[in-house]
């Protein structure tokens, strides 16, 4: 693989080979929709404009589908439409931020940098902040659901669903009932469940600790067999049927009279028709560039994958006292969850992995926890729990699609609808208000 200017040398050359058109002004145009971001965001929304008969090209600096989307749960949490920014989280904060590696924790030298962020995510989480917030991922959440089983079988992809349902866990009767009001705001935007004792949780997954002594079990809750390997399979697609992914990092996204340029770090630049800023936890820099600052965060998510073997899983367990989940995934057996909003720049600190692993053998008595692999991703995240999906302020030729925090897989599909409705001039599915760039101004 070639690297540096040479890369984008040769890149441009094959764009310039494949041009389709030229600007009002006689330059020529290297693809209709340039993607920043080669994670599932980018992929999917790739996939979905090439349907509408979109040239796409996919830039991506990195390995395809190797940061958030990488090291997932591997599930479709449709059934997940409780912002994170809630009144409920108010009251379980201050106990997980006393530990240091619980399954919420800030780093105390980078308490200065995200406090902002954390006075927004309080705002927030008042009545009717969150009620605005609930009601717009209702309605991402439908339409998620309905664009995921449609893209992939447009993709044939539908050995890689599956439909097992989920099974969350409490120690308690109070824990338990300190619940029910998410659920049954849940039930009133359509989501089934299923309220169990410990029969029925035993009977659901053998081998749990008798610890829990209750639980609520969601039918309707579907996963992927692995998100890398469907991210992978999407992006095949894509080339198969024409797209272009090219290894390159994208320094500034410039308007151009009827197209953008995207300058890369070589020094070359590209023009498209159109520009998706979907690059995850970087994406901050290249907003504020185009005149939106943007309250822009990263969850550094943890997990641990052990072998397939490790446990008959039969469906994702989640420990929400705990903040974490144990997933069935084709490489494994998924252990993680645990938060540390602590930015791009400190190491990763795989305490949190052991910490979560270890709770999950007690939970768990027959997991097998040899033969781990341990993971830390970047998961971008905006204070109110909702993405931003938006045109830009300096240029509505370019849209940004970033910020889903935990939600990235879940809602791809619905957020590669609405960007293929917003490029193509498609009036869009749902109300896009309460995810505009410009709702933090």
């Amino acid at each position: 693989m070639c690297t540096g200017r040479s890369c984008g040398i040769a890149a441009r050359n094959q764009w310039r080979g494949q041009a389709m058109a030229s600007t009002s002004d006689g330059r020529t145009i290297d693809a209709d929709v340039a993607i920043v971001g080669a994670g599932i965001i980018g992929i999917t929304a790739a996939f979905a404009l090439q349907e509408r008969g979109q040239s796409v090209v996919l830039i991506e600096r990195g390995e395809v589908a190797h940061g958030a989307s990488f090291g997932n749960a591997g599930a479709f949490a449709f059934s997940d439409v409780m912002p994170l920014a809630s009144p409920g989280i108010l009251r379980k904060a201050p106990r997980w931020l006393l530990d240091p590696l619980g399954p919420l924790s800030v780093p105390p030298a980078y308490l200065p940098t995200i406090a902002p962020w954390l006075f927004r995510f309080w705002r927030a989480s008042r009545p009717a902040a969150f009620a605005t917030s609930f009601a717009a991922q209702v309605a991402m959440m439908e339409l998620a659901s309905t664009e995921t089983r449609r893209l992939i079988a447009a993709a044939g992809l539908d050995a890689m669903l599956r439909s097992d349902g989920a099974l969350e866990l409490y120690e308690s009767r109070a824990e338990f009932e300190a619940s029910l009001g998410a659920w049954q705001a849940r039930k009133t935007a359509g989501i089934a469940c299923r309220h169990l004792d410990g029969a029925g949780i035993a009977q659901l997954q053998p081998g749990l600790s008798p610890r829990f002594t209750h639980g609520t079990f969601v039918p309707g809750w579907q996963s992927i067999a692995d998100p890398y390997d469907y991210a992978k399979a999407l992006a095949g697609r894509l080339v198969e049927r024409g797209g272009r992914i090219v290894r390159a990092e994208v320094r500034g996204l410039t308007p151009a009279g009827d197209a953008v340029c995207l300058k890369l770090a070589d020094g070359s630049e590209l023009l498209a028709r159109h520009a998706i800023v979907a690059g995850g936890a970087w994406s901050k820099p290249l907003a504020a560039a185009l005149g939106d600052r943007l309250p822009l965060e990263t969850e550094r998510g943890y997990n641990t994958t052990l072998p397939p073997g490790a446990f008959d899983l039969k469906q994702q367990l989640t420990f929400p006292g705990h903040g974490f989940v144990v997933s069935r995934l084709t490489s494994g057996i998924r252990v993680g969850g645990a938060v540390e909003l602590g930015g791009l720049k400190r190491p990763p600190d795989y305490r949190r992995s052991a910490t979560t692993l270890e709770k999950a053998k007690r939970f768990l008595p027959a997991l097998d926890t040899t033969g781990g692999r341990q993971w830390m991703g970047f998961r971008p995240s905006m204070p109110d729990s909702l993405p931003v999906i938006g045109r830009a302020s300096a240029t509505d030729r370019v849209v940004y699609a970033f910020g889903h925090g935990h939600l990235g897989l879940t809602q791809s599909a619905a957020t590669a609808r609405i960007l293929a409705d917003l490029v193509t001039g498609t009036p869009t599915p749902i109300n896009l208000v309460a995810f505009s760039p410009r709702r933090f101004a």
